[in-house]
């Protein structure tokens, strides 16, 4: 990879702090590094590779000489600082819903669709996390067989929320191990020992905000603008890894052991399905890993063409930091590479 000056928008916070991290896990070549955010954090410094790394605060002029911008601190700040960093050259990498569905921005999961990088104009989309821990997960059922119909229910994680909403969900174990009232200013309702509806508005389809999300991404990634889905998301006591419940209907029938065969070669997945063991996807042990695992693997037997699967990622990794840092490897390609 040729070696690339890398600003970071909404360093600071949670996903910022991870692509920060999958930076340095990757070993990526990062000829000089920009960590910007507010005013209010501002000042702090961030370590990278051994190195203390001031912070600055987030302006138009930030992003000269940078090569690749990536942007994690909400749409907002998206849609006010993209066109800046856009004009000084850079190819931003956008976390945020803001672009998403623009229909001259690719919306990218690397191991789904890298091709349709060949077609941005200087802004490339990271889907939403529960998007993009599906689309890894069933994109090589669908390559094999082709899928009609998906029907998902996500456990999704406190991270999703932020860091602050972490933090609500350790003080609230903690507040209830004490004996203490149960306080809540993120959520919508308490999240320790408790799950509920995800906390975005509902829209007049019934669907809240993160499950039409999944629906027109998951369509817009795979080039189907028909593709059928059924999302059902709701929050869940975790910290960092979202799971879904997957049951697929397809265009032809696959047994669960062709589709463990399929799963267990293809890229970004892990395998885990261990039947005699009763041991399949958990949250606790897909946080920190880079692959989405995939496991539980089934028959539908209510239909022939049927298969039902169970899958955990990290929402902060693949939903987010490592599926960014995907793409800026693919664009940090040398051209005669990233063409073959």
């Amino acid at each position: 990879m040729n070696a690339q000056n890398i600003a970071i928008v909404g360093a600071t916070g949670a996903v910022g702090v991870e692509i920060l991290r999958v930076l340095e896990r990757r070993n990526f070549p990062v000829a000089s590094l920009k960590l910007l955010a507010s005013a209010r954090s501002a000042g702090k410094t961030l370590e990278f590779k051994g190195k203390p790394h001031k912070v600055e605060e987030l302006k138009a002029e930030a992003f000269k000489g940078v090569d690749i911008a990536f942007f994690s601190a909400g749409a907002t700040r998206s849609r006010e600082f993209v066109p800046a960093a856009k004009a000084a050259g850079a190819v931003i990498v956008d976390n945020s819903s803001a672009f998403r569905m623009d229909p001259n921005t690719p919306l990218v999961v690397p191991e789904v669709n890298a091709g349709d990088l060949a077609h941005h104009n200087g802004v490339i989309a990271n889907p939403n996390c529960t998007a993009a821990i599906l689309a890894t997960a069933v994109w090589p059922i669908h390559q094999a067989v082709g899928i009609r119909k998906i029907v998902v229910s996500t456990y999704q994680s406190a991270s999703g929320a932020g860091a602050a909403a972490m933090r609500e969900l350790e003080d609230q174990v903690q507040q209830y191990a004490e004996g203490k009232e149960v306080t809540r200013s993120v959520f919508p309702h308490q999240i320790a020992f408790n799950i509920f509806s995800h906390n975005t508005k509902v829209a007049e389809n019934g669907y809240n905000e993160e499950e039409n999300k999944v629906i027109e991404e998951m369509r817009k990634m795979f080039h189907l603008p028909d593709l059928a889905i059924v999302p059902t998301c709701i929050r869940v006591p975790v910290l960092r890894a979202h799971s879904e419940a997957i049951t697929l209907d397809l265009e032809k029938p696959l047994s669960p052991a062709e589709a463990r065969a399929i799963l267990s070669k293809a890229p970004g997945v892990k395998l885990v399905d261990d039947r005699e063991a009763n041991h399949f996807p958990m949250p606790l042990e897909a946080s920190g890993d880079l692959d989405v695992h995939v496991g539980r693997i089934r028959s539908d037997l209510s239909n022939p063409n049927g298969l039902v699967l169970f899958v955990a990622g990290d929402q902060l990794l693949k939903g987010a930091a490592w599926n960014a840092v995907q793409i800026a490897e693919e664009l940090a390609k040398p051209k005669a590479m990233a063409a073959e």
